[in-house]
């Protein structure tokens, strides 16, 4: 009989028609845990630029820096938490529950500085760049294992993606709560702008009454209590998830990080998925961080501002479950092409900024917004099953592939957004003016409608040429099937030879 003194294997799945089948309860604890990162991420993207530049008061050159920089150490971040993800021993909670609930806590007390004001102005710039790199960086540590942990959930396609519809649903639901709770409790310190009748046109006319004396409580408030989620909710996901291993890679050899890297990086489905994303998820975080800028500076919507972000959020997450229908209806890449909605709502918007139509543009961008979040999330674990099929000489590879395509769109959403705030900079625009100069509204609105616009057409068409059909994921599924019945085979035969 084998020795007692045998290194313990984490849990495997078991075989058979209802092998990794997942419970509600496992699902919506797995769907929880990602629900504070898309909170915190959502309050960022719709008013962090707008708290930089016109309640810190920093210049729109070092908003553009702090912006870059923070997602510069987010992206940086990414093949560290590959590789250390990938080097982690299994515990009693698995390999990677213990990276999310160790991040947590941490993550919720940078969040909560990020939104703090500095008593001393000169070096707010410094504040907010390191805060929020640091804010990025524990973001990728937490959301890479996160991520990475639906492979781990069970190795039944349907059940994956079930569990994928899950947690976007929540996702986005938390992106929801965190842009509302915090529009709501920041309301307060925005006023409309009121300029005086004879200085109207003077764009270097202070902001009147534009900010309150208890704004800087506010935003605390506000990040106080979207922080406070990350512990519970964390704590949820471990009490509802078990982390398995695939019974047929337990055994394979661990191959070294950069090798694997190489690999992943020369896997040609994986390739055209990152590089499509990587443009249309650039265009939703330009959308998203100029959305609430363009209401106030370059249209007449400055009193629909909440409304408006509330819709969009609203639109994602009740289209999200249709989306996930859709999917399994037409396959994900014909699902794809639902994010070409983008494109008109985004050129109507910027040629005629109305309130019927900005309430129009908001139901359609929220659909959209909402098919591009999940699409990625549901591609990526099937072009990791057909890596796997490919090179099943390997050991799996997840961490990797996950940290990857985390890497590459926060890279390119670092530039997109540095960039974009630092033309801000040369169109002249002005923090706490009253009223900024035609050159930054025209500014804006290139920025909300022809740059994502020429980035969602730019993905889709990178996307026409993605080689894993409908067809080849149930093929690769089927496959890979058949491996791990014959793996556990032979598995049973060598334990009854060896007794």
């Amino acid at each position: 009989m084998a020795s007692s003194s045998a290194p313990e294997k984490p849990e495997e799945c078991p075989q058979g028609s209802h092998a990794g089948r997942l419970s509600v309860i496992s699902k919506l604890c797995y769907s929880i845990g990602g629900a504070p990162n898309q909170a915190a991420s959502s309050a960022a993207a719709f008013y962090l630029q707008l708290f930089l530049l016109d309640v810190a008061r920093i210049p729109a050159a070092q908003a553009s820096l702090v912006l870059f920089v923070g997602k510069l150490w987010g992206a940086a971040a990414d093949p560290a938490a590959g590789f250390l993800i990938s080097r982690s021993p299994w515990t009693s909670l698995g390999r990677l529950t213990p990276w999310i609930l160790g991040c947590s806590p941490v993550l919720a007390l940078v969040y909560f500085f990020l939104w703090f004001l500095p008593p001393t102005t000169h070096l707010r710039g410094l504040w907010y760049a390191a805060f929020y790199g640091l804010f990025q960086a524990l973001s990728t540590l937490l959301q890479v294992p996160y991520s990475a942990l639906t492979m781990f959930l069970t190795q039944d396609q349907q059940e994956r993606d079930s569990a994928t519809a899950y947690r976007m649903t929540m996702e986005m639901a938390g992106t929801l709560l965190g842009a509302t709770v915090h529009g709501l409790i920041v309301a307060g310190a925005h006023k409309a702008p009121r300029c005086p009748g004879a200085n109207l046109t003077d764009p270097l006319l202070p902001l009147a009454s534009s900010v309150s004396p208890h704004t800087g409580q506010l935003y605390m408030i506000a990040a106080g209590v979207i922080a406070g989620t990350y512990p519970l909710c964390s704590t949820l996901l471990t009490l509802g998830t078990t982390e398995k291993h695939d019974p047929y890679i337990l055994e394979r050899p661990m191959v070294p990080f950069f090798q694997g890297l190489s690999l992943t990086l020369r896997h040609q489905p994986f390739q055209k998925l990152v590089a499509s994303f990587l443009f249309i998820s650039a265009a939703v975080q330009v959308q998203q961080s100029y959305l609430v800028l363009f209401c106030t500076h370059a249209a007449p919507l400055h009193g629909h501002t909440q409304s408006l972000v509330l819709l969009v959020l609203v639109a994602a997450v009740l289209s999200t479950p249709f989306w996930e229908w859709f999917l399994h209806r037409v396959g994900k890449k014909a699902t794809a092409y639902g994010i070409g909605m983008m494109v008109p709502s985004a050129i109507l918007l910027a040629a005629a900024p109305t309130v019927p139509v900005a309430y129009g543009v908001g139901l359609v961008s929220g659909a959209s917004i909402s098919v591009a979040s999940l699409l990625p999330w549901s591609m990526l674990p099937d072009t990791v099953d057909d890596f796997r099929l490919r090179k099943s000489s390997l050991n799996s590879l997840e961490t990797i592939f996950y940290s990857s395509y985390v890497f590459f769109t926060k890279l390119t959403g670092a530039g997109a957004l540095g960039i974009s705030t630092l033309s801000l900079e040369f169109a002249g625009y002005k923090s706490g003016a009253c009223k900024q100069s035609d050159k930054v509204v025209v500014m804006l609105k290139v920025l909300i409608g022809a740059v994502p616009t020429s980035m969602v057409l730019i993905g889709l068409g990178i996307l026409s040429v993605y080689p894993i059909t409908e067809q080849r994921r149930q093929e690769i599924a089927h496959q890979l099937d058949k491996l791990r019945v014959s793996y556990s085979y032979l598995q049973v035969l060598f334990r009854k030879e060896y007794l």
